[in-house]
């Protein structure tokens, strides 16, 4: 049995937590706040800032864990090269965490070192910069700040005066206290896949089958596997998604992005992590969901085969509301829909559009990926969740 130290205890820390636990592992979930999803099945828990060097510091020599998993990006990931140094292991790998955290460190991985195709793009320091920037990138174009989660802080300019406002909203939506942000020409792409990549500690970079899915406010609100995917630019995809984990290093499962487009496939972005797009893996659509593929990985057992299942889609549960009492109407008249799923993350505080829940549809291989994506849609439609 190992000790693991989750850093992040949301919807997908649940989860793997779940896959953890079924492996007859011990886990201490971290979080910001009190009685966060993983929080309610972990063996211990914890509450800090993860942002705070020195609270993260006392709670890795508090517990000296066998692994320290981070699941979310908000941590301050340059102390853990220092924990490798001490001898602990950060999953996938210390570099790995600071890469993907900042994306100014893996778009320049991935398009100068590795020369992997990338959109164009620049990055940006002050308003003044980011107006210039625009001016040589041409619009429309994308703002991010260089770290934030689920599309918080990401804007599309369009016309001049967009500008102003999207620095302003990188600001608001970014992540730490770095303030420059990342502008990246528009690709016009027809569709957007995640590649779920695992990589192994003693075996073989393995590729789950593709997954599409559909964003609004830079967040995703479903998700379907198998998506289809022209077969060369499949294998473009996985070359890319190789080259880019093994110049990380570390054993797990990664969320790997990319727009495809009448002339190829661009690399978008990476998660050394379970991916959000991935919980469409909760329908049974492969031999393993992506949690227990990433829990399975990342203690060293072996994966001999990733296998597709089934045809499955998932579609969020947003909130209405601010709140600490959320509650959920529909579930019962949802969950009459037959080859379907609801999972309810159990989180305790309710903002306007956060996740808390989402719905699962499922069908036998062959159906059809768009009538098992609608049929998910109308039971995410059927529940909402209020604070009463």
């Amino acid at each position: 049995m190992k000790k693991i130290l989750l850093l992040g205890s949301g919807e997908l820390g649940k989860e793997l937590t779940i896959a953890l636990k079924r492996l007859g592992q011990y886990v201490i979930a971290v979080d910001s706040y009190n009685d966060a999803p993983a929080q309610q099945l972990a063996d211990e828990s914890e509450v800090i800032n993860m942002l705070d060097g020195e609270a993260l510091d006392q709670i890795v020599a508090k517990h000296q864990p066998d692994l320290i998993v981070p699941e979310i990006e908000a941590i301050r990931t340059e102390r853990f090269y220092d924990y490798e140094k001490q001898g602990f292991t950060v999953v996938p790998s210390a570099k790995a965490a600071n890469f993907t955290m900042n994306r100014k460190a893996i778009r320049d991985l991935a398009a100068k070192e590795l020369g992997i195709k990338t959109a164009k793009y620049e990055y940006a320091t002050s308003l003044e910069e980011l107006i210039a920037a625009t001016i040589r990138i041409g619009m429309p174009c994308v703002v991010k700040p260089l770290m934030s989660s689920s599309g918080k802080g990401q804007s599309v300019i369009k016309i001049k005066e967009d500008i102003e406002k999207a620095w302003s909203y990188a600001q608001a939506g970014k992540r730490g206290d770095q303030i420059e942000v990342i502008i990246e020409s528009f690709v016009d792409f027809y569709a957007e896949i995640t590649l779920l990549t695992v990589t192994q500690k003693n075996g073989n970079t393995l590729f789950c089958p593709p997954i599409g899915h559909r964003q609004e406010r830079g967040d995703y609100q479903e998700s379907w596997q198998p998506a289809y995917v022209k077969p060369e630019d499949l294998l473009e995809a996985e070359r890319m998604a190789a080259a880019v984990t093994q110049a990380l290093s570390g054993a797990g499962i990664w969320g790997v992005e990319f727009f495809l487009t009448n002339n190829g496939v661009y690399f978008s972005e990476l998660s050394p992590r379970p991916h959000d797009t991935g919980m469409v893996t909760l329908a049974g659509t492969q031999n393993f969901s992506e949690f227990e593929l990433h829990a399975r990985a990342i203690l060293g057992y072996p994966i001999p085969e990733i296998t597709l299942e089934r045809v499955g889609a998932s579609a969020v549960i947003l909130s209405e509301s601010d709140g600490n009492n959320p509650r959920y109407f529909g579930v019962e008249d949802a969950i009459k829909q037959t080859k379907s799923d609801v999972r309810i993350f159990g989180k305790p505080i309710m903002r306007p559009y956060r996740r808390m829940a989402v719905a699962l549809a499922y069908d036998v291989l062959g159906s059809d990926v768009e009538i098992v994506k609608n049929r998910a849609i109308e039971i995410a439609n059927k529940i909402s969740v209020k604070n009463i």
